[in-house]
């Protein structure tokens, strides 16, 4: 997929797995292990069967006659030194990663709860779901023809966990062992008691690595001589801060896999890298670049009214996705003792026009995310119900107690007496959490040290949030709050969230169809202090642990379901973070080479699908 904005990068290799229970589909075969009766199967699913049957051709949102060849080239922002976006250290180019190195298995947009046979060609899993097992292809090849086998899986899950950022530790952490069987067989066992039923398929979706490649360096150190992967592309040529070139591996040897098919149809993708996001739309018009994503509302309004759209020599197009949709927001270091406290967090987001911006800036694009699981259906609206109101509950007296019957809203600040009515309310809860005025400066009363705000965000798209943050920084300077607004380059600005050195920052993570066990490193205690994480607001809740553990441990989607969507109302109900906007599309425009399958499948854009007829 083009490159996209998101602050949190990697967050998006780790947000693609799906959780639940697992069913399995097509022809099995059953084998006695240790007793425990043993299903071989095509793939893994969650709660409902998998979509597709054994013996699908591919997928139905794809053209499986789309042409090879052509090139395309993309934007990319920043700059880069590293081609291994799994350790802590260096600035990665990920796109590199997601073409060159392959996965066990892969979901679809279509049916993101089950896992269809990659590098695995079978799946194994015993009655007692004490470990996953994965069945190699045996035509599974490195780019340098070498096989993929069991030792290239363990070292590279062992190299993740020992090696690669300190995250996956974590992530992996209910992994009691990995064992070779043979060449092309590895299982790897669960600790005791572990609940954690979506396991077998988050270990579908790690990338594979070349044992061998690393024989004589180190995985941890930051390297520009690309990885050997297994994947449609390899990188072909690059140039730091300028471009990388990747080419169509001519000996792919899952092209024509069911998973595959219509799939990579470029023979070159090209990334050229750029500093400012509004710099590309006159790159794509001067035909420096064949294609980019729109994220400022008013470019999309009124910066693409030239001769080349209106002869239709570039496309402008919104494509409906059905993701949940980015949660973008601005951000507090909870670490920090000034923003410790829920009602200063609330009291600040109470200064913040959101209305005012959808209509003067965003020409009414957008609307407010009003949950961290906006347009879905597991979204916490109304009031808890049913086993959600349960599950709250047991947490009576360590959650606020008007939970029960009162929905989360968003402030509203439509008119001038509704912003002067919450800029009132602001002040209350400022008073409550032991703030108040000291020469016109809203102060702590203990400390004698007046509130002050620093915001953060990247060149890359602060630009855009300027005129966002004015009246917001007026808003707070009314109740005797000042904010400051810093544009920093992208890599300084990853370094200080890596470090956890801000004090709020514009922050954008893209969420799971289905959460599961991605929500501890976003939102859990124990990834609060590891550098690098994903928990960069510094949440240490034991509430919300508790609630995540029961979401992983849901034995059926009831139960599940009840529990993210408790999860869901006490993060929102803690003012974490101050909502931004979302939209229901991907605006993308294009070279009118450029072709995509059209389909009732709300798939976004992903431009790897598409394909180039001159």
């Amino acid at each position: 997929m083009m490159k996209r904005l998101y602050l949190l990068s990697a967050v998006g290799q780790m947000l693609k797995i799906i959780r639940n229970s697992l069913l399995f589909f097509g022809v099995f075969c059953v084998f006695n292990v240790a007793e425990a009766k043993t299903i071989i199967s095509d793939a893994l699913s969650l709660y409902n069967h998998p979509k597709y049957e054994a013996g699908f051709k591919n997928f139905e949102f794809v053209n499986p006659k789309a042409p090879k060849g052509g090139k395309i080239t993309l934007p990319a922002y920043g700059t880069f030194d590293n081609f291994n976006p799994f350790i802590f250290k260096g600035i990665a180019f990920t796109d590199g990663a997601d073409l060159s190195l392959e996965s066990l298995g892969y979901s679809p947009v279509d049916d993101q709860r089950t896992a269809y046979p990659l590098l695995a060609e079978k799946f194994e899993l015993p009655e007692d779901k004490s470990f996953i097992g994965f069945i190699l292809n045996p035509e599974a090849r490195f780019v340098n023809g070498d096989k993929v086998t069991a030792d290239d899986v363990i070292f590279s899950f062992k190299a993740l966990i020992e090696k690669g950022a300190p995250i996956y530790k974590v992530y992996y952490a209910d992994v009691e062992r990995v064992e070779k069987i043979n060449d092309r067989h590895v299982r790897f066992y669960f600790k005791k008691g572990t609940n954690n039923r979506e396991l077998p398929l988050i270990l579908t979706q790690f990338k594979i690595f070349s044992a061998k490649d690393f024989d004589q360096k180190d995985f941890a150190t930051p390297s520009l001589v690309p990885p050997t992967g297994s994947g449609p592309y390899i990188i072909d040529k690059f140039e730091v801060n300028k471009f990388v070139e990747l080419k169509r591996n001519p000996n792919y040897w899952a092209k024509d896999l069911p998973s595959r098919k219509g799939f990579y149809n470029f023979d070159v993708v090209r990334f050229e890298f750029y500093q400012d996001t509004t710099v590309t739309l006159q790159a794509l018009f001067a035909g420096n670049i064949d294609a980019r994503e729109e994220y400022i509302a008013k470019i999309w309004a009124n910066g693409y009214d030239n001769k080349l759209i209106k002869e239709g020599k570039i496309i402008k197009e919104a494509i409906g996705h059905n993701n949940p949709a980015v949660l973008q927001f601005f951000g507090f270091n909870t670490r920090l003792d000034k923003f410790a406290d829920a009602k200063v967090r609330e009291a600040i987001g109470l200064a913040f026009d959101f209305e005012w911006a959808n209509e003067k800036l965003f020409y009414n694009q957008y609307e407010r995310l009003y949950s961290i699981f906006s347009n879905t259906d597991l979204a916490a609206t109304g009031l808890p119900q049913g086993t959600e109101r349960l599950i709250l509950e047991h947490f009576k007296g360590q959650i606020p107690d008007d939970i029960f019957d009162k929905p989360y809203q968003n402030p509203d600040n439509s008119t001038p007496k509704k912003q002067r009515e919450n800029l009132k309310k602001a002040v209350k809860l400022l008073g409550e959490a032991g703030y108040g005025f000291v020469d016109g400066k809203m102060t702590n009363l203990k400390t004698n040290e007046p509130l002050t705000i620093e915001v953060l965000s990247n060149s890359a798209n602060g630009a855009a949030f300027t005129r966002v943050m004015l009246p917001f920084i007026e808003n707070l300077r009314k109740i005797g709050i000042k904010m400051t607004f810093r544009n920093l380059e992208v890599n300084i600005f990853k370094n200080r969230l890596d470090n956890f050195e801000f004090e709020a920052a514009i922050l954008s993570y893209r969420l799971s169809n289905l959460p599961g066990n991605e929500q501890k490193e976003i939102w859990g205690s124990n990834s609060a202090d590891i550098k690098g994480s994903f928990n960069v607001l510094g949440i240490k809740n034991p509430v919300i642990d508790e609630i995540i553990t029961g979401l992983i441990a849901a034995q059926d989607e009831e139960t599940y379901k009840a529990y993210v969507k408790a999860l869901d109302r006490v993060v929102m109900r803690q003012h974490y973070f101050i909502p931004q906007w979302y939209s229901a599309t991907e605006r993308i425009a294009y070279n009118r080479r450029l072709k995509h399958f059209k389909t009732d499948v709300k798939t976004g854009v992903d431009l790897y699908t598409w394909w180039v007829e001159e």
